[in-house]
């Protein structure tokens, strides 16, 4: 995908970004914030997370999955519980993400927006596995 494309699919669009790491957050909320998206925070750890979750509308996430000492599973259960698509961004191995979340989108970092774009807003209209 070209970068207009990219900005039809984020034009707008309210991305929650959980990331602990304040470069790569500055990093994401940069291109973003490029592309017409509306970016919500970014969040450092899932209480901040949680708060805008609860207090904020959200088309779409991206959820470093290792922040600090805690993990962001209990991030990716309120957004799957108010239909917000999201994709986890790590590191790490796949196998570090439960299995009752095998069908969200897995990013290796640096992420690729290209990627992101297609799990959150693709042709399913949702969540699809990278």
């Amino acid at each position: 995908m070209d970068s207009s494309i990219y900005l039809s699919l984020f034009a707008g669009k309210r991305i929650l970004v959980v990331e602990d790491e304040y470069f790569l957050a500055d990093e994401t909320r940069q291109k973003l914030d490029h592309l017409g998206a509306i970016v919500v925070g970014p969040a450092a750890n899932v209480e901040d997370a949680l708060r805008l979750i609860s207090s904020l509308d959200i088309d779409g996430a991206i959820l470093d999955v290792h922040l600090g000492d805690e993990f962001v599973f209990p991030v990716a259960e309120a957004l799957e519980a108010v239909d917000v698509p999201f994709v986890f961004a790590t590191g790490y191995d796949a196998f570090i993400i439960p299995a009752k979340f095998s069908g969200f989108a897995l990013c290796e970092k640096p992420t690729e927006l290209g990627k992101i774009a297609s799990a959150l807003f693709g042709p399913s209209g949702g969540p699809a596995l990278n």
